[in-house]
């Protein structure tokens, strides 16, 4: 099974090195890597350059004006010749080397249309402390009419549904891929299947992880989303995912201090 990946970038030379790196220490070989650059002011494609012989010719790129990180993903899309299509960002990057060949694997034994896992949130400027871990394991369908989904990053679905259902939607700023998302596994029941790994290491900010004007906005064009496709649900709902994140940025502190403390013991 052929792995298109796809990569957008702007800006990203603080990063990219590391994200170049874990895909390239995947023990998972049949993948074509496509880089989506939005004309770079830093040394960003001067870095591509530099990767791409690396890749033994599976990486492909352009750098071009686009209009937005959605429609870069739509333009890395569109160039996908693999057989499932999935995106790892500029600032994020593969947990091990063994990502890749667990979601063939995942593919090839449970036959579904989509897969997801979980991910691990770092510091941005120390990238082995842990800072929350985000489980997709209890996602389920319903529960995206409380604002909750599989994690985004993780996601690695057919590109046969990119096809048929639609890409990315530029009109929305923030939650696109909610909106994808709640069409694909919501909408349009898609067979999914859960890696209970982590796949992603992510660094946390970013542009959903940001001030009150920011979910403000996120929740808007949840509402939205929700009214476009034909779907019910309300403020009160979708607040109910919060509750979630303080769970998760709970459990976290928690193992962290507990893992001190054991080796605090241990010395």
């Amino acid at each position: 099974m052929k792995i298109s990946l796809i990569t957008v970038s702007f800006n990203s030379a603080a990063t990219i090195r590391d994200t170049f790196e874990s895909v390239l220490a995947q023990s998972y070989s049949d993948y074509e890597y496509i880089v989506i650059d939005g004309l770079s002011k830093d040394a960003t494609v001067d870095i591509i350059k530099e990767y791409e012989p690396k890749f033994s010719g599976r990486m492909r790129w352009i750098s071009e004006k686009d209009s937005g990180l959605y429609d870069a993903m739509n333009k890395g899309i569109k160039m996908a010749t693999g057989d499932v299509v999935g995106i790892l960002n500029s600032d994020d990057f593969f947990t091990d080397s063994t990502v890749l060949e667990t979601v063939n694997r995942s593919f090839e034994q449970n036959q579904p249309d989509a897969v997801y896992g979980d991910v691990c949130y770092v510091k941005a400027d120390n990238t082995d402390i842990l800072d929350r871990y985000y489980s997709s394991k209890k996602f389920k369908r319903w529960k995206m009419r409380i604002g909750l989904i599989p994690a985004h990053p993780t996601f690695y679905a057919k590109k046969e549904l990119f096809d048929k259902l639609g890409v990315y939607r530029t009109d929305y700023k923030i939650a696109a891929d909610f909106d994808l998302l709640l069409r694909f596994i919501f909408v349009n029941k898609i067979k999914t299947f859960y890696i209970e790994k982590c796949l992603v290491t992510m660094r946390s900010g970013g542009v959903s992880n940001g001030s009150l004007k920011v979910h403000t906005r996120i929740m808007k064009e949840h509402l939205r989303s929700f009214r476009e496709v034909g779907c019910h649900t309300n403020v009160f709902l979708l607040s109910l995912r919060y509750w979630g994140k303080v769970y998760d940025l709970l459990a976290a502190k928690i193992s962290m201090a507990f893992n001190k403390k054991s080796s605090n013991n241990k010395g």
